[in-house]
């Protein structure tokens, strides 16, 4: 009788090329039956590349794939589908204008005579969502829903095919806490099964809470293997960026001077629901602080943010920047009267994506006079401009300036917006979910210059779903639950468990409290 192979995956020796850059140097990384194994390492580490090579979409230079021992080829995404191996991407691989039942199916159809039946997937996916608590709304488009509801119907797709091996790429980005700490379940659970868990990530506390072993890579090589319960976080850091990391922001308590930003009676209509997203909420935020709004995804924080940034149109309400009604003000306008925008969503309203970096550093400023003479573009403007923030920001792309956005690794098109958003030095910094997709160093180093912002007398409005970000950047936490804000919270003065219970609605301050 043969004996099972102790390894379901097995990638050996691989190595992969772009332009100016070598992703995967030599890397070997072994899976065992039943185990959730992380992937850690820094933005641009390699880690997304090695498993896009597992799943298909890229062809690797050199090594070899086994798969319970047997050398196989994996030339595109349906041979990967074939071999049982499912991946939950990065960036969403979803049809905006298609519903989650069909985002779901597409390309595993139960047909009848040449029709599409639905009843038996609707019913499939149905129990799937109940089983493992994903909740979604099966008829909405994907357009129309929020991205941590787009990580679910990622989810969801991966398991509808009935993979065994399930590739996570920082499934926990755009998650909330609660979503976060389900979905560790959720996957506890699939390996309890018999699945076979990769997990890129860069939060530290996941791996320990959650894998079996993680591997280490750092700029394209592969550094060690460990066993979750023979290390730290702190050993980890150092594994990854190289060096130790401040895991803790080091900050002094905040001197807010004047009123910068002024929100008044705002609410705003949802999009996707006949009701209001954003009810009667007033908020000030002053030079000097930094006030975070914190929520469960889907409590009308995107929608508030749309509606100061001029994405969306306030239903009521006045908006007041440095004391000019920007309520019905185009974005340029905005923008130019001090208002700085680290967007949520940074492929849809961050970056033009088949643009290069040097062009998408400048979509601010291409037309002020530093970068522009008798409306002719100064390339050699943009360029030295695009090469400075890159190095200051530590920016890592095959190309430097030239590199074309969609190229780049999620976390450095993340450092691209951040650098372009604070260099403007304007007086008002919305950044919601700055660090999303970001490695520790990079996220000590973002929260350093959100906190030297705050100490240059600058008001930043900060929206974040990580509860640690929340309770260390914030000076003043406004809460939402369900379009409203809830309660003023000082996190000197409270606690995690706390601002759980806002958070849920389980707790609310007084009317006045809350304004």
């Amino acid at each position: 009788m043969t004996s099972v192979p102790e390894y379901v995956i097995e990638m050996l020796h691989i190595t992969k090329e772009f332009p100016g850059i070598k992703a995967n140097d030599d890397i070997t990384l072994q899976l065992r039956r039943g185990e959730i194994h992380a992937l850690l390492g820094e933005n641009g580490a390699g880690k997304s590349t090695l498993m896009s090579v597992l799943f298909g979409l890229y062809q690797p230079d050199q090594g070899e794939i086994r798969k319970d021992g047997k050398v196989v080829k994996i030339n595109n995404p349906n041979d990967a589908t074939a071999l049982h191996i499912g991946m939950v991407h990065q960036h969403f691989k979803l049809i905006d204008v298609f519903t989650v039942l069909d985002n779901i199916i597409l390309g595993a159809e139960d047909t009848k005579l040449g029709f599409i039946s639905k009843k038996k997937a609707r019913k499939k996916v149905l129990e799937l969502s109940e089983r493992y608590g994903l909740k979604v709304d099966l008829d909405a488009k994907i357009e129309d829903i929020t991205v941590g509801m787009q990580q679910r119907v990622e989810i969801l797709k991966m398991l509808y095919r009935d993979n065994e091996v399930l590739i996570f790429d920082e499934p926990t980005a755009v998650l909330t806490p609660q979503e976060i700490e389900e979905l560790m379940k959720i996957m506890k659970g699939l390996a309890a099964e018999g699945k076979s868990i990769l997990f890129i990530t860069h939060k530290l506390a996941e791996i320990m809470a959650v894998a079996d072993r993680c591997s280490v890579l750092r700029k394209g090589k592969y550094i060690g293997t460990v066993n979750t319960v023979d290390t730290n976080q702190a050993e980890l850091s150092r594994m990854m960026v190289g060096r130790d990391v401040q895991l803790v922001v080091d900050k002094q308590p905040a001197a807010p001077t004047d009123a910068v930003l002024t929100v008044e009676g705002l609410s705003v209509r949802s999009k996707l629901y006949n009701r209001e997203a954003v009810k009667d909420v007033s908020f000030t935020v002053r030079a000097g602080e930094i006030v975070c709004i914190a929520g469960i995804d889907g409590n009308g924080q995107s929608e508030l943010v749309h509606a100061v940034t001029g994405l969306e149109k306030a239903a009521k309400g006045r908006i007041s920047l440095l004391g000019q009604d920007i309520t019905a003000a185009p974005i340029r306008k905005r923008s130019k009267a001090g208002m700085a925008h680290i967007p949520e969503d940074r492929h849809k309203h961050g970056l033009i994506l088949d643009n290069t970096l040097e062009q998408n550093m400048v979509l601010q400023k291409y037309y002020e006079p530093q970068f522009q003479t008798a409306g002719f573009i100064r390339f050699d403007a943009v360029r030295a401009y695009a090469e400075n923030l890159i190095e200051q920001y530590d920016v890592r792309s095959g190309q430097g300036p030239v590199t074309v956005t969609r190229s780049m690794s999620g976390g450095n098109q993340q450092k691209a917006i951040i650098a372009r958003e604070i260099d403007r030095d304007l007086p008002l910094i919305i950044a919601v979910q700055p660090t999303r997709g970001l490695d520790v160093g990079a996220i000590e180093y973002i929260h350093h210059q959100l906190v030297a912002a705050r100490d240059a007398g600058k008001a930043v409005l900060l929206v974040s779903l990580e509860l640690d970000e929340v309770m260390n950047l914030s000076d003043r936490i406004l809460v939402m639950y369900e379009g409203e804000i809830v309660g003023e919270l000082d996190p000197k003065e409270t606690t995690v468990q706390e601002l759980g219970l806002y958070m849920a609605g389980a707790k609310r301050q007084g009317e006045e409290a809350a304004k």
